[in-house]
């Protein structure tokens, strides 16, 4: 019996040494990895600050060119109007397009909203899910009742509640 209790506590000791070396490795390859991520993290700041710097002498330079000919308070407008138009045009980039004239027509019958549907169930017996109704939702419900459609939703905007 007593041979069984000192198997019964090697194998305990052998199972927290296994476990303490685990420990240790993952600990290790976690602290190299952070180390690796916070390198990358620290260059991509650099990086930013000095496009970041390089933009703002692009505007300096733009906006003295056009003050050679022009009034500076005119130069300095101008270049403000010329970066003000450079952001939307950027801000509108990073958003999901959108298609203003489609938005309004319905599904045609048999097709999913959001894509095309995924194959028929395997005994090939109809769509595995019902048409699409002819209408929009909502084709009988006032406007203001009406619950908003995604495509109308705009995540910028300030949201306000009655």
């Amino acid at each position: 019996m007593e041979r069984m209790d000192h198997l019964e506590h090697l194998d305990k000791h052998l199972v927290d040494e296994l476990a303490q070396v685990a420990r240790e490795t993952i600990r290790e390859e976690l602290r190299e990895q952070t180390r690796k991520q916070r390198r990358t993290a620290m260059l991509y700041a650099a990086s930013g600050a000095l496009a970041l710097y390089a933009g703002g002498a692009v505007a300096l330079a733009v906006g003295l060119a056009l003050g050679n000919g022009l009034p500076d308070w005119v130069a300095a407008l101008i270049t403000a109007a010329i970066l003000g138009v450079l952001a939307y045009l950027l801000r509108g980039a990073a958003r999901p397009h959108r298609h203003p004239a489609h938005h309004d027509v319905p599904a045609p019958p048999g097709r999913v909203v959001g894509g095309t549907p995924p194959a028929g169930p395997p005994g090939g017996l109809g769509l595995p899910y019902p048409p699409m109704p002819p209408t929009a939702p909502g084709a009988g419900v006032p406007e203001a009742q009406a619950a908003p459609r995604p495509d109308d939703i705009d995540p910028e905007s300030p949201h306000h509640r009655a």
